[in-house]
């Protein structure tokens, strides 16, 4: 039996309101014992908190969720009690104290709703994205993740597959009995077809996914004194880069994280291309070159007050004119902006926003990790094999089958997930 959590569950620090959770088979009792009551589930409820002396700790909302029927699966409490760093001390000094109940680790709430069968892996994986969710488009996909899309799917296939493994299994063992009849083999390969192009679809979906949960890499390159510096600072709205008209000043890697009409963006300002004796700076371009090779947008940057420049980069291009408030030509293809006035940065922004928008679906996307991808990415192989073998031997068709179970098994967390949970519980806040 697992001993009986406490944790504070809502943001450490001073606030009007706090909540500690309370999850285990004590539960009954640290109520009857701080609350002097057990509280109908689901019910909240006013009540004076006290320690063993009968002195008044708080008031409090308690809250009691019965197993089976709680985030955990196990008998659950919430005390939702005044945000005062004093009240929370106290209170978990209190309930730590009481035989049987100690502070929970990290994400170990959530690790018992895992083991009670309340949450798959898929789910757990989108409630902490939900978590550390930044912008609106990471807040749709990890809630849709969480609320058992990726799972859903995966169970689906997962029993398309069994099917055709049982048609597999009937030709093969019951071949001779009168109710057994049809192209067995043929059904079964028509459901793997069938798996298999759903898996195509989704697996295709794993780059967006990714990018919405880690942040769209938009690369601000070109010439030095092209004003890339001062764009971050502008776009940033805050003076993060060096600014100096001496050629080569930036010559590390600098981000910023934005929120741009919902989207992730991480915006880098990189050395500027030219050829350098310099090696310090001649490894800051040479690491510019490689951002730009991997962007999802390069806003390329010149200044109207120099010679034309092409960036050189397969990525979406965003050509800028900048310093539009000196005289100089503005090129065909160029967008004119000025740091210095803001003439041109509110457009500047929508066309970025408008770029990714265009790199994404009207929908989240179904695969967000790298686990996701390899999983999905075997099973594939897999049924490839099966429906591109044409060997007729229904042994290793069958076979080729299950090997694409056992990877949407993984996908879920029914099998080989120990590694997985240590590492992404350890992510999760302690009163999670």
């Amino acid at each position: 039996m697992h001993p009986t959590i406490v944790a504070l569950s809502s943001a450490p620090g001073k606030a009007g309101v706090a909540v500690i959770r309370v999850s285990g088979s004590r539960t009954r009792f640290v109520l009857e014992t701080i609350a002097r009551v057990i509280p109908e589930p689901r019910v909240a409820t006013l009540r004076r908190l006290v320690d063993a002396a009968g002195d008044t700790i708080d008031s409090a909302l308690i809250l009691f969720f019965a197993a089976p029927a709680s985030f955990t699966g196990e008998d659950v409490a919430e005390f939702h009690v005044h945000g005062s760093r004093a009240i929370l001390a106290r209170l978990l000094a209190i309930l730590t104290a009481l035989p049987g109940v100690r502070l929970a680790e990290a994400g170990e709430f959530t690790r018992r709703a895992f083991e009670a069968g309340k949450l798959d892996l898929a789910a757990v994986e989108g409630l902490a994205d939900l978590i550390d969710s930044e912008t609106e488009w990471q807040r749709q996909q990890a809630l849709r993740q969480m609320d058992g899309a990726l799972s859903g799917f995966a169970t689906s296939w997962r029993h398309s597959l069994i099917d055709a493994m049982s048609l597999l299994a009937a030709e093969l063992d019951f071949s001779d009995e009168g109710d057994v009849s049809g192209p067995l083999q043929q059904q079964a390969l028509a459901v793997a077809e069938e798996v298999l192009a759903s898996l195509r679809v989704a697996l295709g979906s794993f780059a967006m996914g990714e990018r919405v949960r880690e942040g769209f890499v938009v690369v601000l390159a070109g010439p030095p004194n092209a004003g890339k510096s001062s764009l971050l600072n502008a776009l940033a709205r805050r003076d993060v880069a060096i600014v100096s008209p001496i050629a080569g000043t930036t010559r590390d890697i600098l981000e910023v994280r934005l929120d741009l009409a919902g989207l992730p963006v991480i915006l880098i300002d990189t050395a500027g291309l030219r050829d350098s004796a310099d090696p310090i700076e001649a490894e800051g371009v040479r690491r510019a070159r490689a951002l730009v090779a991997r962007a999802d947008l390069v806003v390329a940057l010149r200044g109207v007050d120099s010679e034309p420049y092409r960036v050189e980069s397969t990525a979406e291009l965003l050509q800028i004119a900048t310093k539009a408030d000196l005289p100089g030509p503005v090129l065909p293809g160029e967008r004119a902006i000025s740091v210095k006035t803001g003439a041109g940065l509110t457009d500047l922004l929508a066309e970025i926003v408008t770029r990714l928008q265009r790199l994404g679906s009207g929908e989240p996307a179904l695969l967000t990790r790298e686990r996701h991808r390899i999983a999905v990415a075997d099973a594939v192989a897999a049924l490839d094999r099966a429906v591109m073998a044409g060997h007729g031997q229904g042994e290793l068709l069958a076979e080729d089958i299950r090997v694409a179970v056992v990877a949407l098994e993984r996908l879920v967390g029914r099998i080989d997930v120990e590694d997985v949970l240590d590492r992404l519980f350890a992510g999760f806040c302690i009163g999670k």
